[in-house]
C-alpha cells in the first residue's frame, strides 16, 4: 500500500453555540475523497474520514502522525491531508515570530481557557511545522486548507444569506481586542524554507482574507472546494498553478472575493495536482 489519505470536515463542534456551527465542511471532506478514488487511484480502505465528533484534535493528530510514521517506513509514497472547518488565531507561545499570533485550526473540541481558545483542542501552525518537517524524501504530500486564516478580511458579502466565514475570533472580547492589529502569518509559512521534502499546499484564501461556507448547487460547500473540485475534474493534466488560475476563476463568478493560495516546489506548482 502506497498511498494514505486522511480528509476531515467539521460542521459542528462540542462546545460552540450553533450559531458558530457550519454546513459545508462535511461534504468538502466526503467530496474529496470521492474524488481521491475516482481520479487518482485511492480504495475506501486507504481514505481516512473524520466528520464532526470524530474529529477531535487527539484523533486528527494521531492520523497524521500515523502516516508520518508509515512513511518514514517507506510503506507510503503519497499523502494527501484535507482540513475543512474554522481557522482561529491563538497567542504565540513558542516566541518564534515576536508579536505575532499562530494560526490554528478548529477542531470539534475546540475551548476556550481564558480569553484564548485551548491549545489542547485546536491545531497550531507550530505543529504542522513540526508534522511537515518529518515527511521523508521523496513521498508526496498535498494538503488541502479550506479555512480561514484571519478574520480581518470579513466583509458584508460573506453575510449573505446562504454565506457564512469560516472564522472564529478570539472567544471573548477581551482576548478579541487583543489579537485585533496583531501580525498574522501567511500560508507560505506553512512551508518552511531550508532542506528537505516540502509538502504542497492549496488554501482557500489569503492570511487577510475569509474562506466562504455556501450554499452551490443545492448544497453546501466550502466554495474553494467546490471550484478546486471542478477544475481538477475537468481536466486531470492541468499542473496546479493552472488548477489554482481556474478555481480563482469560479470565485470570482460566484462573487467571491477570496484568493485561493497555492505554496509548494516550482516543480510542483506545474505537475497535475496529486503527482
Amino acid at each position: 500500500m502506497s498511498k494514505a489519505a486522511l480528509c476531515v470536515g467539521i460542521n459542528e463542534f462540542e462546545h460552540l453555540p450553533k450559531s458558530s456551527w457550519l454546513q459545508g465542511c462535511a461534504n468538502d471532506a466526503r467530496d474529496l475523497a470521492g474524488l481521491l478514488q475516482a481520479g487518482y487511484g485511492f480504495t475506501a480502505s486507504e481514505i481516512s474520514l473524520l466528520l464532526d465528533s470524530q474529529a477531535t484534535k487527539n484523533q486528527v493528530m494521531a492520523q497524521l502522525n500515523s502516516m508520518m510514521d508509515r512513511a518514514a517506513a517507506g510503506e507510503l509514497r503519497h499523502i494527501v491531508f484535507t482540513f475543512s472547518s474554522h481557522g482561529t488565531q491563538i497567542p504565540d507561545t513558542s516566541n518564534d515570530e515576536a508579536d505575532r499570533l499562530d494560526e490554528a485550526f478548529a477542531c470539534y473540541d475546540i475551548n476556550n481557557t481564558g480569553d484564548s481558545w485551548d491549545p489542547a483542542t485546536v491545531i497550531s501552525d507550530d505543529e504542522l511545522f513540526t508534522l511537515f518537517a518529518r515527511l521523508p524524501d521523496g513521498v508526496l504530500m498535498d494538503v488541502v486548507l479550506d479555512t480561514c486564516h484571519s478574520g480581518t478580511g470579513l466583509k458584508s458579502l460573506d453575510l449573505l444569506p446562504g454565506r457564512r466565514p469560516r472564522f472564529l475570533p478570539a472567544p471573548t472580547a477581551r482576548g478579541v481586542a487583543a489579537t485585533e492589529f496583531s501580525d498574522t502569518r501567511a500560508l507560505r509559512d506553512l512551508v518552511k524554507a531550508g532542506r528537505g521534502t516540502k509538502p504542497v499546499l492549496l488554501a482557500a484564501c489569503r492570511a487577510d482574507q475569509t474562506a466562504a461556507d455556501a450554499f452551490l448547487d443545492g448544497r453546501y460547500n466550502g466554495a474553494f472546494t467546490y471550484n478546486f473540485i471542478r477544475a481538477v475534474t475537468g481536466d486531470g493534466t492541468l499542473g496546479r498553478a493552472e488548477i489554482l488560475k481556474l478555481v480563482s476563476k469560479g470565485l470570482r463568478a460566484g462573487g467571491f472575493d477570496q484568493v485561493a493560495q497555492l505554496e509548494g516546489p516550482t516543480a510542483a506548482r506545474k505537475a497535475p495536482w496529486g503527482s
